[in-house]
């Protein structure tokens, strides 16, 4: 009985084609070091006639690298997380890798899964949003991992790991101040979640300005959907003392309250102005458009994935890095819901 011949083309077919040995080949392969350039053509000439694609399987048995690395955030469903990932993956692609996300919807245990899934199948590194960077076992797990690791949007503060997040802090403080500059004097904060690291420093730039300014702090973080929005709505606007703008916090709570406005017909910037923290596909169209402080996205999920083949591919680089914090810019984006004349097209 003959054996049958596979249809891939092997390592040694393309090393006896090109005259050459099979540690030639291999170095070809890996990026053409310590090969002669005529012989470095010809054998990237008959690799390319037989079609040959390496054997990754056989190159992880061996202990080389994957060429994957892990992505894990909350939900590829939010526009923030999805158009990062896309970045991220551009990036990837560049560097000839693949990029695996996993969601965990902020829940601790499928973090904590979603982590070890990307160490069983050897990925080279992962970029991580976690959703409680103050989770003991998370901690404890990325104490434990021998790839390179950074975080994304939500630093783990306190650990060797570096970070890219957007200015939370400044740009929360800009848009108060944009909001007190109108001349409103009674502005509430709309959030939920405040105990992710984003929305605390929000939060923090919001109360900093408040105080700068002498104002009375109005906070509301219960928002979680669109009930709970039009319930804080309702309860801030039927006080004694309402407040004369609204600013929020994230682009799903914007969005919200921007709908419980519409419902309980109240006129926006008129009877209350409206700014939200994070830009979104409908807000420059919605009459009144909304105004917003808009972050970097794609700018974040690139960065985070150039530094972490930096710290991949470079020993000094990642040493250099551990435990930095790349912090990037966002701006206001002014448009009529806070009183600002729309531009013109």
């Amino acid at each position: 009985m003959t054996k049958k011949k596979s249809k891939h083309p092997t390592l040694s077919e393309v090393a006896k084609k090109a005259g050459v040995g099979t540690t030639t080949v291999s170095r070809v392969i890996n990026g053409g070091q310590r090969v002669d350039p005529q012989t470095l053509a010809r054998v990237q000439k008959v690799i390319e006639s037989l079609g040959y694609m390496p054997n990754q399987a056989a190159r992880i048995l061996k202990g080389d690298r994957t060429r994957s690395i892990g992505f894990v955030i909350p939900s590829i469903a939010d526009p923030f997380f999805s158009s990062c990932a896309e970045a991220a993956q551009a990036i990837a692609r560049a560097h000839d890798s693949l990029l695996i996300v996993l969601t965990t919807q902020n829940d601790a245990h499928a973090e904590v899964e979603s982590v070890n899934v990307l160490l069983r199948h050897r990925a080279d590194g992962f970029i991580l949003a976690p959703g409680n960077s103050q989770s003991q076992v998370l901690r404890t797990l990325l104490k434990r991992v021998q790839v390179p690791v950074v975080t994304l949007d939500r630093p783990m503060e306190g650990m060797p790991i570096p970070a890219v997040v957007a200015d939370n802090f400044a740009g929360a403080r800009m848009a108060t101040r944009h909001l007190i500059d109108h001349g409103y004097r009674r502005i509430a904060c709309l959030t939920g979640e405040p105990t992710l690291y984003t929305l605390h420093e929000r939060i923090k730039g919001y109360q900093k300005e408040i105080e700068t300014a002498g104002l009375e702090m109005i906070l509301d973080a219960s928002i979680k959907d669109y009930r709970s929005a039009e319930y804080a709505v309702e309860s801030v606007l039927a006080a004694p003392n309402p407040p004369d703008a609204l600013l929020t916090l994230k682009n799903s709570t914007t969005i919200f309250v921007f709908e419980a406005l519409q419902k309980l017909g109240i006129s926006v910037p008129e009877r209350v102005a409206l700014l939200g923290y994070d830009d979104f596909e409908l807000a420059a169209t919605v009459r009144p458009s909304i105004s917003v402080v808009q972050q970097p996205i794609e700018a974040l999920g690139r960065t985070a994935a150039e530094l972490l083949f930096s710290r991949m591919l470079d020993g000094a680089g990642a040493e250099k890095d551990r435990g930095k914090m790349v912090e990037l810019h966002t701006r206001l984006i002014p448009r009529a819901s806070c009183g600002c004349r729309p531009p013109q097209n």
